[in-house]
């Protein structure tokens, strides 16, 4: 089974190696990684560059607008221009994708380990699911390794450079689940090609919720099947567009509630519920 992987980056040299290392790593062998970059200029283009070892054949950081080539490794295909967001970023690579299924990596994101591409093809193959998903952590950099009077405080093992700050532990899926402000890690999801076509890709009238009115449009309108892998598959950095600020807190939920009334499931209630159930992410584990 082939997966198309897209990952969306804009200006972002500091972490955006160690996502194409965490892709390059995995043990299934049939992969395209479409990378979306908004035309960056601080370096980005050349970390890709020097990662996949294709300088020569890439885009300058000065390329005109619209450049496309293609990569060797996992790296298939590199587009650099400027773009309305990251949601647009996104349906670029989606019209792009050939593989079956669809997945994302956000550029300061990574996989939690080898094989976690192969359990997606592997839970999509045996449920023959529309879509799945998996659980997530959110982690914080803490140097090249954690000090060894407190191994705990990072992820799984001492060596690890990450601490865990939040565990979102997806569950399994139901209905009625939606209307309590329930979705899926999105980093975690991974849907059918066909899916795409046939429900559509991202609303980009959302500039931060646009992932949640997705997931309502595929599970609650379009009644997906999806199946649930019970693992973490992804481990995100904190600081994301949706909750860096407190305007941006206040736009997510006000693009929250809208996609709740555009799809008709839920409501204020809805949204507050789907506030409250993060705080045990904190604790819980």
């Amino acid at each position: 089974m082939k997966l198309s992987i897209i990952t969306a980056v804009f200006n972002n040299r500091r972490y955006i190696e160690t996502c194409l290392q965490s892709l390059s790593s995995q043990s299934h062998p049939d992969i395209e990684h479409i990378i979306i970059d908004g035309g960056s200029t601080d370096g980005t283009l050349d970390v890709i560059a020097r990662f996949t070892q294709a300088a020569s054949r890439y885009p300058a950081s000065n390329a005109k607008p619209s450049a496309l080539c293609s990569l060797p490794a996992r790296v298939t295909h590199v587009v650099s221009e400027p773009d309305n967001g990251i949601y647009d970023a996104l349906n670029k690579g989606i019209r792009m994708a050939t593989g079956e299924v669809i997945g994302f990596l956000h550029a300061d994101d990574l996989y939690a380990d080898a094989s976690v591409i192969g359990k997606v093809a592997s839970a999509m193959s045996q449920s023959r699911a529309d879509s799945c998903y998996g659980d997530l952590v959110y982690v914080r950099y803490c140097g090249q390794a954690c000090k060894p009077a407190s191994p705990q405080a990072c992820n799984q093992q001492s060596e690890s450079p990450f601490r865990t700050v939040r565990y979102w532990k997806s569950g399994e899926f139901s209905p009625d689940l939606l209307g309590k402000g329930w979705m899926p890690p999105h980093p975690t999801f991974f849907a059918r090609r066909e899916v795409y076509e046939r429900a559509g890709v991202f609303d980009t009238g959302f500039k931060i919720a646009a992932d949640y009115e997705l997931m309502l449009r595929f599970l609650g309108k379009h009644k997906i099947t999806t199946c649930y892998i019970p693992e973490v598959l992804v481990r995100m950095r904190v600081g994301g567009a949706s909750n860096k600020s407190l305007p941006n807190i206040l736009r997510k939920s006000s693009e929250d509630l809208r996609a709740m009334k555009m799809h008709h499931i839920g409501g204020l209630p809805t949204l507050i519920r789907k506030n409250l159930s993060k705080l045990p992410q904190f604790f819980k584990k």
